[in-house]
């Protein structure tokens, strides 16, 4: 009994050590196919776009500038010497020191900072436009390298089902069932299929890196492979509630709303420039005492201050004044072109998206599913003799042409539901 457990210790030691490691071989090859998600690749594209990183600078640049145009006009301080000959003459010398300060009027200060605030209130709403047609973007190209995959899972299918057909169509041929044409028909279409296959490959791997370069990724790591999945589910919506929730949410609207405002604060800051500046002094003066033997004097000291009024005679030029006003005019008509456009974008979005939805729900008369019965009834028959090689290479391209549009068309109606949301404002869009 003892000999018996001394043998199967070793042999129960070895089956751990075998399943230890082949539980980890499967956890680190988990671990290495990377799978991207589409909430994933979109937190990286807000969070790692350099293009929208460089976007959010200028926030931070009219920030800067709304402190800035809290600032105080500078006092300033001048101070001065005199020498009458002193030394020869023993005239003495004289010390001036005086300190003025400019006294704006006419509410420039406050005209400067309601500008600066309202040119940062401007540069957010534009920074969220940018993120807007950014995520539409991005979601666009995730979408391409899922109409990509699906693409080269097609061109996969058809080459192995055609290099299938070529193997038995070179046994047939040997065995004297089909011509040797027949043979190398199939044989060279099978090769034509690998070429395409490999083309696909490339197109998979092209959108790949145009998603590792929305993202950031300076090493550009591309992913194993992304999750989510076009599949068609047919959304309604009502196109005025759609005008009205654009009108509310488009954040070039709110910029140009915001331009609007910012015109009408460099209008008023042009009116304010035109009234005067006061500049006050106050100060004092020295003089030594003069031991001059014709013209002796005392030392004395002195205080003066007094106040500068400029002459605006260039308020007489009303071209800046002018020039403010027609700009403010100009941004009104700029505010109602862009609302114009968002009604016009909105409209022509809907009847995408709606064209797009029909298109796709063509296919789901039967049109895939004749194509494949098609396919393989024209194969069966060539597999008895009843048909020729070509009627089969017909039927598998219209197959295949069939799967492209079907996918093609997903692609489009999937895109065009982003463009739709992305002409409203809104967003809403899910891959799982």
């Amino acid at each position: 009994m003892t000999n018996k457990i001394n043998f199967l210790r070793p042999l129960l030691l070895g089956v751990l050590c075998l399943m230890a490691v082949a539980a980890l071989a499967q956890e680190t090859y988990a671990q290495e196919k990377r799978i991207l998600t589409f909430n994933e690749y979109l937190e990286n594209v807000k969070n790692s776009n350099v293009s929208y990183l460089a976007e959010k600078y200028n926030v931070d640049i009219a920030d800067a500038a709304v402190k800035a145009s809290k600032v105080f006009p500078d006092p300033e301080l001048s101070v001065s010497y005199a020498n009458n000959q002193n030394w020869d003459l023993q005239m003495g010398y004289g010390v001036d020191a005086e300190l003025s300060y400019t006294l704006e009027l006419g509410g420039k200060r406050k005209a400067r900072m309601r500008l600066a605030q309202s040119e940062k209130e401007m540069t957010e709403a534009l920074l969220e436009d940018y993120f807007r047609n950014l995520r539409a973007d991005a979601t666009i190209a995730y979408l391409e390298v899922l109409k990509q995959k699906a693409l080269l899972e097609i061109q996969r299918s058809s080459y192995h089902q055609m290099t299938r057909l070529a193997q038995a169509d070179s046994i047939r041929f040997r065995l004297g069932d089909i011509t040797e044409v027949d043979a190398l028909q199939s044989k060279l279409e099978a090769s034509t299929m690998l070429n395409d296959l490999y083309e696909s490959e490339g197109e998979l791997h092209d959108a790949l890196v145009q998603l590792a370069l929305l993202q950031g990724n300076p090493n550009v790591e591309l992913p194993d492979s992304i999750g989510g999945d076009p599949a068609y589910y047919p959304r309604y919506f009502d196109l005025s509630a759609l005008i009205m929730e654009a009108q509310n949410n488009r954040a070039d609207l709110q910029a140009a709303l915001k331009s609007n405002e910012v015109s009408q604060n460099n209008l008023r800051l042009a009116r304010a420039n035109r009234a005067i500046d006061l500049g006050i002094s106050i100060g004092g003066t020295y003089s030594s005492i003069v031991r001059n033997e014709i013209a002796p004097a005392p030392a004395f000291k002195g205080i003066m201050a007094g106040v500068s009024i400029p002459l605006k005679f260039s308020n007489t030029n009303k071209g800046e004044l002018r020039a403010a006003r027609f700009a403010a005019e100009q941004q009104e008509r700029q505010y109602e072109a862009v609302q114009l456009q968002i009604s016009a974008e909105v409209i022509q979005a809907y009847h995408h998206y709606m064209t797009a939805c029909r298109q796709v729900e063509q296919f789901s008369t039967g049109l895939l599913q004749e194509a494949e019965t098609i396919f393989q009834k024209k194969r069966y028959s060539y597999e008895r003799g009843e048909t020729s090689i070509l009627e089969v290479l017909n039927a598998q391209r219209t197959h295949n042409e069939v799967q492209v549009s079907y996918n093609e068309t997903l692609f489009t109606c999937a895109a065009a539901l982003v463009e739709l949301e992305r002409a409203c404002g809104i967003w809403d869009i899910e891959m799982d």
